[in-house]
Parts: C-alpha cells; structure tokens; sequence
C-alpha cells in the first residue's frame, strides 16, 4: 500500500465549524506537521487547491526540510498553461531529486473567482486538452497542437525531470467524462472514500477507457481517518470531531454541496442524505465530516485492526494509494502512523525508474501510457546524456 497525508494549508482544526482549537496555516504548523509525516514514513503529502495557500510555494520551502517525503501538489488545468506548468514540474522534480506528483482538479464547482466561467462538461474539455499538451511536452522534442480550448505550436520542454517521462499524474472525478480522462491520462485514479464496491464500478469504468487507449492505471482512495487502540475509544473520537456542529449548520451546508455540480460530491451525499442517524454507511466507513465538508466527507473509523480489514476490502477491488487526513492533521498522522503501520506493508515507488518501462507483452503497450511513449523515451536520454533503458518487468 501506498499511504499519503494531506497538509491542511487552509488552516487546522479540532472541532468542525468551532473556533475552538482552530490552527491558523502559519509555515511553522505546516512545517511541524510535514516533517512528522515525513518521519513516520508516509510516502507523499497532499497539497490542495483553490481558496488556500499556494500549493507550489508551500511545497518548495518545504523541500529542503524533508528527506523522501514526496509532494502530491493538486493543479487546475483550467487556469494554468500547461506549458508554464510543465517547466514548473521539471524544476520542482529536479530541485527535490524526483519527490513530485500532480493532483489534477478540474473542480466540482464554480471557478467564477479565478476567472473560469466553464460549466461542468467544458472544464473536462479543457482537462483533456491540458493534459494531451503537458504529457506530449515531455515526450516530444516539438509540441504543435489545436484544441477547442487550447492551442500551441512549438511547444518545447528543454529541461527533462528526473522522473521518466514526467512525474506522476494522480487525479479524481466521478462524472462519465472524468473516467474517460483518467483512462486516457493519468497514473493513478482517486475516488472519495465511498463503500468498496461503489468504488469497484468507477474502478472498472476507468479500466474499460483505459484499455481503449492501450494503457493501465492504478486507483487510489481519497479519505479522512480516525484510528485509536480501541474502535470505542475510535468512534467516541469521531462524534468528537463534529460535537460542535448544530442542525442549522448542516442544513445550510447540505443546501449548498447539492447546488454542486460535481457528481462525486452527490455520491457522497446520497451515502448519508445529510441524516445524524445514517452515518456509518458501510462498516468502519463513517459519513460524519461530509455533513457540512464537501470533498473527503468520509473517514475510516475504528480501532487498527478495523480499518486494516476497510483498507484491505478496498485493495480487493484495485486500490493500492490512499491519500488520507484527520483533524487535527498532526496528532491524527500519529495515531494512524502508529497504529496501522505495523499491520500492512507500505510500498514506496522509486523515482529514478521510468514508469513507461513496464510493458505489457500481450499487446505492446506501456502501462500507464501508449505504446507511441515508449518510442520517445530516448528524447529524455539524449538530453541527459545517456541511452535509452531498456523496458523491465516492474
């Protein structure tokens, strides 16, 4: 398994919507919490999107205090050249020695306050678009392309990261045109934190698009959670966390995700209906946070044991990566750290190896891109003075 943290640089909280035991993002909190994480042995570190903190800037001063901690950095195609965003990448991943991964989020919302007037189908246009530019930026020595959207000609990525061809491209969505993107695009897909077997019926829609294209992908779970010794000491911490939430409070946020267009945000919903009474909706699944959080309303609650046995019925149907939270995110990264560690067997991909050498010899493609990616492999070694690698067995 693959375990990810998520740094809270909105800012940290132990109650829901209570002042009380808020952490405002100062760089010192986001510091103490990344290094704890990077000490514990988690693999990589969430940094999100939208109204917070800038994910680049934080994650950049954030490189020289950590050692092998890599850096989930969420992008939004819809305001970001991917061109800009390329070099980006490269330098990123070559001034931290191949520790970073993109997060795509094409928004389940408004992006009226950035600038973007898209409706939902249209910023998966440009989704598609971005991400046809971006990968062909780093396996092609020239980029001329014309979309609906988007368009560039000559496009050129001179400087190669040190993860081959480019890093990582992790990315969520629940809609019909976000399964087809992840299955022509990305590395790896995340869902929210639905049941196993919702999550399974996205998982093998991803499949079905992927293999149009002659690619795999791997899936991942994007989750809050609480984990204690013992499940009543876990669940007694849960209810804990939103005791400070009243009625009104939800109602109003109910209210506002349903005017969302984002289809995994009406799953989660529809997993509890906004009901204090119906909110373990699948055992050790607990819908709790997604009473008045949109995003990873849901958490694996219980004691180490419990939420192993949750983590493994998720691996049953496809997942190795989660990405995962709690509040507050330090003292919860401890608790989950300490106890689930010792019980399942944490894999750490290495960045120096290209991911496209992995080839399926049943049809001649790569996994996790085409079969033309290969090919252009050997830009990359030409610009580093070396030759190209010959394709392994992962």
């Amino acid at each position: 398994m693959h375990i990810f943290w998520y740094l809270p640089t909105q800012g940290d909280e132990r109650y829901i919507s209570s002042p009380v035991g808020q952490r405002p993002p100062t760089f010192d909190y986001l510091k103490q919490i990344t290094q704890a994480v990077d000490q514990l042995g988690y693999e990589g570190m969430l940094l999100g999107t939208g109204l917070k903190q800038d994910p680049w800037i934080i994650a950049t001063a954030l490189i020289s205090a950590t050692k092998r901690l890599k850096f989930l950095i969420a992008h939004r195609p819809s305001i970001y050249p991917p061109s800009l965003a390329a070099r980006q990448a490269a330098t990123f991943d070559q001034i931290s020695r191949g520790r970073l991964l993109l997060n795509i989020v094409t928004s389940g919302g408004s992006l009226k306050h950035d600038g973007v007037f898209l409706d939902h189908d249209e910023r998966y246009v440009v989704t598609d678009e971005w991400l046809e530019i971006y990968r062909r930026l780093f396996l092609e020595e020239s980029v001329t392309f014309a979309g609906k959207h988007l368009h560039i000609e000559g496009g050129r990525q001179l400087f190669p990261s040190v993860q081959q061809p480019y890093p990582g491209l992790f990315f969520g969505g629940s809609s019909e045109p976000a399964l087809e993107v992840a299955g022509k695009h990305v590395d790896v897909y995340l869902t929210w934190g639905e049941p196993p077997h919702l999550a399974k019926e996205k998982f093998d829609k991803v499949r079905e698009h992927a293999a149009k294209h002659g690619r795999t992908v791997r899936f991942g779970v994007r989750a809050q959670v609480v984990v204690r010794e013992t499940s009543a000491e876990a669940w007694e911490a849960a209810y804990k966390i939103i005791s400070r939430v009243d009625n009104a409070t939800i109602e109003r946020a109910q209210k506002q995700m349903k005017n969302s267009d984002s289809e995994g945000q009406r799953r989660i919903q529809a997993l509890h209906g906004g009901d204090r009474s119906n909110l373990e909706i699948f055992p050790n699944l607990w819908g709790g946070i997604g009473l008045v959080r949109g995003g990873a309303g849901t958490a694996f609650v219980g004691s180490a044991a419990e939420v192993v046995e949750l983590l493994h019925k998720y691996e049953e149907v496809g997942a190795d990566h989660f990405v995962l939270s709690g509040y507050p995110h330090l003292e919860e990264a401890y608790h989950f750290a300490e106890n689930v560690f010792p019980l399942i067997n944490l894999e750490y991909d290495d960045p120096t190896k290209p991911r496209l050498a992995d080839t399926d010899a049943s049809n001649g493609h790569a996994h996790g891109a085409s079969a033309n990616d290969l090919s252009v492999l050997s830009h990359y070694h030409n610009l580093r003075g070396g030759q190209p690698a010959e394709p392994t067995a992962r």
